[in-house]
């Protein structure tokens, strides 16, 4: 049997301290030794943006991805969700780390025919299929599904674990939602866009006026990045000119799929009594207790129980792969915000700008270290752990590793954004919260190798507190660092697997239909 009734929700205990994170050149895709064993609830990628969809300028989305590196043909059983699980989205209003509001997500998987499933009758015996599906799919109520998923969201303001819980319900007052099967095929289901976006959920949040939108469902990866080159100790000269932006070069973008949770919330239900500033990310847990059945059913391999504990937590990108430790890795997937104190010389006193000056000191023609001497870096610390000042620093400044997003600064319409966000002038994006479209690889491997550090196009009309206008140009020094203290700071590092918000649709869910399995 399974535990898991309000009752039996127990408070997560975490006995370990927690990491802080920077910059980096990935997303989080198996990024810790213990998290390779569940792939059910490990997260892969952390979106926060103000919705930039015609009309829904007063909204934020949240999309939170788990299960990574989906082969579209991973049948047969392709890619549920954990139904011993918890999955959540945390929102942080007031800048003390601890979050304020989380919505909660459960899964539940069932087999057609009250748990029997469909069965064929074989001469004389009656034999259930092998398949999650009998036949063809258009979403109607007699499709022969076998094997249906379906979640829950709750709302619950304050602690996650002892907060008020409330049921986030639809437009009929219904508290459980469809997920939609993944894109077996085009034989299996014929116009997948049209069967996906009609589990697409208006829906009604606890303690707001302004209805919101709730879809979790197989979505293409959006997240580009030259993932075999960087892991292959970086091989490719990550300098514009050395190696080309091409999508041939990308790992994971018309290659994979994920599974979306995504959510689109009025910005005046998760600001609180802040400055507008939230912060936010997402995580997955699993109760405490684990024994293996060695007489397994569908429904119940184990039997669970305790309290939950954290398996999986991400925000900003790529965090945890090349920055973290591989001894502490497992112990930041376990961590909460407020722990991010313990062994901040992971931020202040970065390793990978160091293996860069190892790979790279000769390629790039230096005769020193390339890597930037601030140490510590507390231009690192700006970026991802505090916030800027005047931009996306909450009034309460508490050191943690969350993504933090101003909702003041209007939205960048689609066809108008930066992939470089805030750098490029373009406020409205990563670090600013992160878009779907925002390139931070080429972001984050520019940062960590010191672009704070030198004069940015950003405009002096901007208002970033401690900035000064650069005498010399229409550019601004952050006055986190120096030049001189990033020998190549300026320079344009890429990784070769561009993206652009022009690739993804411009209406919630924002990533695009998931590659279907075959196609016909």
């Amino acid at each position: 049997m399974r535990f898991k009734n309000n009752a039996a929700k127990f408070a997560m205990t975490v006995s370990a301290a927690a990491l802080v994170a920077s910059a980096a050149t990935a997303s989080s895709h198996r990024e810790a030794p213990g998290i390779t064993e569940q792939p059910k609830v490990d997260a892969s990628d952390f979106y926060m943006f103000r919705s930039y969809e015609p009309g829904r300028e007063d909204y934020v989305t949240f999309i939170a991805n788990y299960i990574p590196l989906q082969a579209p043909y991973g049948g047969p059983n392709y890619f549920t969700m954990d139904p011993d699980a918890i999955y959540e989205i945390h929102i942080d209003n007031d800048g003390d780390a601890v979050e304020d509001v989380t919505f909660q997500f459960d899964f539940k998987n069932e087999l057609a025919n009250d748990g029997g499933g469909i069965a064929l009758q074989i001469g004389d015996a009656t034999v259930a299929i092998p398949l999650r599906t009998a036949g063809p799919l258009t979403g109607a109520a007699s499709d022969p599904l076998n094997e249906i998923e379906s979640y829950t969201v709750t709302h619950i303001a304050g602690d996650r674990r002892s907060g008020t819980a409330t049921p986030v319900t639809g437009t009929g007052g219904e508290a459980s939602f469809s997920k939609p099967i993944d894109n077996i095929g085009e034989k299996t289901i014929p116009d997948y866009e049209a069967y996906a976006n009609a589990k697409i959920q208006t829906i009604s949040i606890p303690g707001c006026e302004i209805p919101g939108k709730v879809f979790v469902g197989q979505r293409a990866e959006a997240f580009a990045v030259n993932l075999g080159e960087v892991f292959d100790l970086v091989n490719l000269v990550p300098l514009e000119g050395s190696i080309t932006n091409d999508r041939a070069n990308d790992d994971l973008v018309d290659r994979f799929n994920v599974t979306s949770l995504a959510l689109e919330v009025p910005i005046s239900c998760v600001t609180g009594e802040g400055n507008g500033v939230i912060g936010a990310w997402t995580t997955a847990s699993l109760p405490q207790g684990n024994v293996e059945d060695p007489s397994p059913t569908y429904a119940a391999t184990s039997v669970y129980g305790g309290a939950y504990v954290q398996q999986s937590r991400l925000s900003a990108p790529l965090v945890n792969e090349v920055v973290i430790g591989l001894p502490d890795k497992d112990l930041f997937n376990a961590a909460e915000p407020t722990q991010d104190g313990a062994l901040a010389t992971y931020v202040t006193n970065p390793t990978l700008p160091a293996l860069i000056d190892i790979l790279f000191r000769e390629p790039l023609g230096a005769t020193s270290n390339i890597a930037p001497s601030n140490l510590p870096r507390t231009d690192l610390v700006t970026a991802f752990l505090t916030g800027f000042p005047g931009v996306n620093q909450q009034a309460t400044v508490t050191a943690s590793e969350m993504m933090r997003l101003n909702t003041a600064i209007p939205a960048t319409a689609r066809a108008d954004q930066s992939a470089f966000g805030v750098v490029a002038e373009d406020l409205a994006g990563f670090p600013n919260g992160r878009r779907p479209g925002d390139d931070t690889v080429d972001i984050a491997l520019r940062v960590v190798m010191g672009a704070l550090c030198h004069p940015l196009p950003l405009g002096a009309e901007l208002g970033i507190e401690g900035a000064v206008e650069d005498t010399d140009s229409d550019m601004i020094n952050l006055g986190l660092c120096a030049p001189e203290d990033a020998p190549v700071g300026n320079a344009p590092f890429i990784d070769g697997a561009p993206i652009s918000a022009a690739e993804l649709q411009n209406v919630f869910p924002y990533l695009n239909t998931p590659l279907p399995g075959a196609t016909n």
